[in-house]
């Protein structure tokens, strides 16, 4: 096995132990909000988070990107000085405008004056996460993904458990903004602990430059990503309500989130990855194609369970209450399946050292998605805002499916493509088709349907592509075995 495979064998398997603690954790938490509030106390979060989030999009300027991506022939001792101390600095300054200029806009803007209070407290956790930026530039360039988990982790549970039982205790929303800076807070010393790295009083000019110049480039494409991701809360607290908010809010916790946590997990092992390979098209094609495929086995019955029975289970399990959010859940959980097409191609560009290129890319793809969005708030409400998600999600398919056949020296074509993941597609049709006839012509309860979606599922994958999961987790078992 080469040594970047086992790399990556190990990082995946030790983000995907903290995927599976975090994502428990983070639903607990969620599903007694909901239980406890009601859409319109969720909407009020959702509608901090939309500022809260940008600016810490803005936060750590991109150089944690550019550190990992540079090699490191290229580093000095200086630029992770130079990063640290920049950081600091620059998230100094965004805490007191969040504080002082967001916080107020915030609550004018949406006409909730609770957002003076809760932004504030949210941006917290800005001040404090740069500290973190290069400890977890470090444990990326060398993969040591194992201690990166078992921080995330740890602040996860720890902060978690508080929070539950601040919910209990009558706390409401500002459980759910305890548990968001506690998990950072939290981390610091331990991310400490992990690398072994302590800042001294160094900040270099050239070093900030040299940093700064890709780091720029990456955070312009993760600013244009994020409005992509978050104009819809935007537009919806704004043209719609906080309850609907709460709503759409609460179906993406339930599809996206999974699927965005999921491919942060990937994403984060493969970035270093294509980096190493990024002068072998080969390589780099082997490995983008097998993480779309593996990502779509394990999202696409998720998301088939949400489509089929969706309704059921949210009125099972969170209320009536919940009700308004049943269509935009199973449209969204559609667009999470297409989404899944490109799952890792953001990794891919920035590890070949093209951030140029994925921002422009960005930039066409937000020109379209913004009006069909607005369009599809006014006049149908947050299932329209749904679809515009779904549309968007294809035309991303076919701009990655462009950039890769034409502006990158990696030649992929349609055929190679859709290869890759007619496995787990065709999983998908099948448990859906079964679904729906034990649904709507059997009218069996929902919770034996859905089992039967994960069961027939898997099934035609191990049958489709047994030996060859089998091959892949023998390899993970004999590399755990020597890595202990």
């Amino acid at each position: 096995m080469s040594s970047h495979k086992k790399l990556a064998i190990t990082g995946i398997f030790w983000n995907g132990v903290q995927l599976i603690i975090n994502q428990s954790f983070t639903f607990i938490i969620r599903l007694v909000l909901a239980k406890l509030l009601f859409p319109e106390q969720f909407g009020v979060i959702g509608m901090a988070m939309i500022f809260t989030g940008f600016v810490q999009v803005l936060n750590d300027l991109g150089i944690a990107a550019a550190l990992v991506q540079r090699k490191d022939e290229d580093l000095r001792e200086a630029h992770y000085h130079t990063a640290f101390w920049t950081g600091v600095i620059w998230s100094v300054g965004l805490f007191l405008i969040m504080s002082f200029l967001l916080g107020p806009f915030a609550a004018s803007f949406y006409k909730e004056p609770m957002l003076k209070s809760i932004i504030p407290v949210l941006s917290i956790g800005i001040l404090f996460s740069p500290i973190n930026l290069v400890h977890k530039a470090l444990l990326t360039k060398v993969m040591n993904f194992k201690k990166m988990a078992f921080i995330d982790n740890t602040s996860n549970i720890i902060s978690g458990c508080i929070a539950l039982i601040l919910a209990y205790m009558g706390a409401g929303v500002w459980a759910l903004v305890f548990n968001s800076v506690a998990t950072i807070i939290i981390s610091i010393p331990l991310y400490f602990w992990a690398s072994r790295w302590y800042p001294k009083f160094i900040w270099d000019r050239d070093a900030f430059n040299d940093v700064f110049g890709f780091g720029a480039y990456t955070t312009g494409t993760n600013v244009i990503n994020y409005l992509i991701n978050n104009v819809d809360y935007l537009l919806i607290g704004k043209l719609l309500s906080a309850g609907a908010l709460g709503a759409y809010t609460f179906a993406f916790v339930l599809t996206d989130t999974f699927r965005s946590r999921l491919m942060a997990v990937i994403n984060n092992v493969m970035y270093p990855i294509y980096g190493k390979n990024q002068s072998d098209p080969q390589a780099l094609k082997k490995y983008y194609l097998k993480v779309i495929s593996y990502n779509s086995i394990i999202v696409y019955p998720i998301m088939i369970f949400m489509l089929a029975v969706g309704q059921p289970f949210i009125i099972r399990f969170f209320g009536e209450k919940w009700i308004e959010s049943v269509v935009a859940l199973k449209i969204l959980a559609v667009s999470v399946m297409v989404h899944m097409l490109i799952n890792s191609n953001t990794a891919l560009i920035r590890g070949m050292g093209r951030p140029g290129l994925e921002f422009k890319l960005q930039i066409i793809k937000s020109v379209i998605f913004i009006p069909t969005l607005y369009y599809g708030i006014v006049y149908w409400g947050i299932a329209g805002a749904a679809y515009a998600v779904l549309i968007n999600k294809v035309v991303a398919v076919i701009i990655g499916q462009y950039t890769f056949n034409y502006l990158l020296m990696i030649k992929l074509t349609t055929m190679e493509f859709f290869h890759s993941v007619k496995r787990p597609w065709l999983a998908a049709i099948g448990s859906y088709g079964l679904a729906l006839l034990m649904d709507k012509i059997l009218h069996v309860h929902f919770m034996i349907t859905g089992t039967t979606i994960f069961i027939s599922y898997f099934l035609i994958i191990y049958l489709s592509m047994g030996n060859e999961l089998k091959r892949e987790f023998t390899q993970i078992k004999s590399l755990r075995k020597t890595s202990v």
